[in-house]
């Protein structure tokens, strides 16, 4: 298992039914490669973490970095991983109108303060810690 974080910027702004088509369209092909992981974004930014396979994250991550919705990709850190961090793919998006949509297939209300079951504990992986401390600075 490998896996690779990153923050970017969004060139455009995302609306929900933007968001929604982009998890969609994530998790079929995640599936597809072996990828787990958690997507969030937040006031124009976006932080992910991919987890898989050494050579499909790399690859996916390649097709990422080139994609022309985001720009100034730095990556927070690539290494091997002992196991997933994400056993499903998810996305968590901050609505500043307040509608979170639980309806969606691999939505996440992470963002909004749930699914805190240790995540910013010295046990939880490097990805949840790192989240979480995103997680915390939006706010």
């Amino acid at each position: 298992m490998f896996h690779i974080a990153y923050v970017s910027s969004a060139t455009v702004s995302f609306s929900k039914p933007m968001l929604d088509a982009l998890l969609k369209r994530s998790r079929d092909r995640n599936t597809r490669m072996e990828i787990t992981g958690m997507l969030l974004y937040g006031d124009g930014n976006f932080m992910q973490v991919i987890e898989g396979p050494e050579e499909k994250v790399r690859s996916l991550f390649r097709v990422i970095a080139k994609d022309p919705r985001h720009k100034d990709v730095f990556t927070l850190f690539e290494e091997p991983l002992e196991v997933r961090e994400f056993s499903d793919w998810s996305m968590a998006y901050h609505d500043v109108e307040g509608e979170d949509d639980e309806t969606v297939p691999g939505y996440s209300d992470f963002l909004n303060g749930c699914w805190s079951d240790g995540d910013g504990t010295p046990d939880a992986g490097k990805a949840r810690r790192m989240l979480t401390r995103f997680r915390e600075r939006m706010r």
